[in-house]
């Protein structure tokens, strides 16, 4: 059986809805790897390593099972339930969604911002000859959200937002492997460009292309041979 994650407490007086606070620390745990698939949660003991009450833990619990990463069952307990089919129809929503915004910036995006996109690439460059994986992470998703603001689609912008709550977890996973980080720096620069010349086609293709190849390294490195049996099925 595996061992319950060490988490870290959490103080409850730093937070006005401790619900959320408690459902992101368990989101990042299990998106990140620190749980097994299957693995049974001790509420208990989770309850006591947070510092919360039982009744957050519970609420938080609850809204994770919504998302489809816990799963309760009568009489046994909460287990968790994020396993390699989740991951890759988590990495192909997302690569749907975001390569129309990528088209879409493609289309819409100004001077100004293809002036940003530049500069982010710029410091991206930087931090991974840095090894620097806390400044790729907030780069990458400044990188991310600067194209999804030019694409102006609010629509396809609304239909992401359940998507980014599992983004910073697999980006934390993925940025702390060096040919993981050259390989990003790579794709982002091709992205960049292809909506620098207003490149549709090339914009959507690129950004699919990038968040499939990365998603199923996220896939692999949390579940191993089982992600890998998934892609050749």
């Amino acid at each position: 059986m595996s061992e319950q994650p060490r988490l870290g407490q959490i103080d409850a007086g730093h937070f006005k809805n401790l619900r959320d606070h408690v459902r992101e620390v368990l989101r990042k745990a299990i998106l990140s790897g620190q749980f097994e698939v299957g693995q049974r949660l001790n509420e208990r003991a989770l309850a006591e390593e947070l510092g919360v009450s039982t009744t957050p833990l519970k609420e938080a619990i609850r809204s994770l099972e919504v998302e489809g990463l816990l799963k309760a069952e009568a009489r046994k307990g909460v287990f968790v339930s994020f396993g390699p089919d989740d991951a890759e129809e988590m990495s192909l929503a997302r690569a749907a969604i975001e390569s129309m915004i990528a088209r879409q910036a493609a289309k819409h995006a100004t001077k100004a911002e293809i002036s940003e996109f530049a500069t982010i690439i710029a410091n991206m460059g930087e931090a991974t000859r840095g090894a620097d994986t806390p400044a790729l992470i907030a780069l990458n998703t400044r990188f991310h959200d600067a194209i999804r603001k030019a694409s102006r689609c609010n629509y396809l912008l609304r239909l992401q937002t359940q998507q980014l709550v599992f983004d910073d977890a697999s980006r934390a996973r993925l940025l702390d492997n060096a040919d993981e980080r050259r390989l990003a720096l790579q794709e982002h620069t091709d992205i960049m460009n292809a909506i620098s010349a207003h490149d549709m086609d090339r914009a959507e293709q690129s950004m699919r292309v990038h968040i499939v190849r990365s998603g199923k390294t996220y896939a692999e490195s949390l579940f191993g041979k089982a992600a890998q049996r998934k892609e050749t099925e």
